[in-house]
């Protein structure tokens, strides 16, 4: 009887053991860590690859206008993870990661769509850029000060199912909110932003997705 449950057991273990291992391999890395394949935008100045990380922006000149780098596929139903670390000298200190996005025609720089939104103010909250232009939802700011790392890496993730959004800054969920709106699309690119009206540097690294 006693073999038997420890057969049992070892079964059960396996079972579960490949079950996680299945669960890993949906989440894939968008990023390869030394050039901008699967991305577009102008890598040319305002983003580079430093240290295995998309960088953008800059700590000696003012950051003249918005600035996304876009992934060239499209994406709906995702759990999208990442680090990022946000520094600067002077004027508006901010960046985000757009989703369910596109890029605008006029100005082209811009984009149109949800940001999970990144700076003083503004951190770990939902933001529509370009269309409502307005913040969706802002997370309490004395929680958000105790978990942020300012200066240094912080663990970030956007979560978006069919009109539910879910953003989380270190492991702790800072929005859960649900468009009401049924004409909001809920598809697009992903964008890392820098924006414009600073002397601001962004970086971002271990970028993965998983589609859901």
């Amino acid at each position: 009887m006693i073999k038997a449950q420890i057969v049992l057991f070892l079964v059960i273990v396996l079972f579960l053991s490949g079950c996680k291992s299945a669960d890993e391999t949906k989440s894939v890395s968008i990023f390869n860590g030394k050039d901008f394949t699967g991305w577009e935008g102008d890598t040319l100045k305002t983003w580079q690859i430093v240290d295995g990380a998309i960088t953008g922006g800059s700590l000696e000149e003012t950051v003249p206008h918005n600035n996304f780098l876009c992934t060239t596929k499209t994406y709906s139903d995702f759990l999208l993870k990442l680090k990022f670390k946000l520094s600067g000298t002077e004027g508006f200190i901010n960046t985000g990661v757009q989703f369910n996005s596109v890029r605008s025609k006029d100005p082209s720089y811009e984009m149109v769509g949800y940001q999970a939104d990144l700076g003083d103010g503004y951190w770990a909250s939902l933001y529509d850029e370009s269309r409502r232009n307005k913040t969706l939802v802002a997370p309490d700011s004395a929680m958000v000060a105790g978990i942020l790392k300012p200066g240094d890496w912080n663990d970030y993730q956007v979560k978006s199912d069919k009109g539910h959004i879910q953003i989380w800054l270190n492991g702790k969920q800072t929005v859960d909110y649900t468009e009401p709106d049924k004409s909001i699309p809920q598809s697009g690119v992903i964008g890392m932003q820098i924006h414009g009206g600073g002397k601001a540097l962004v970086a971002y690294k271990d970028i993965t997705i998983e589609e859901l």
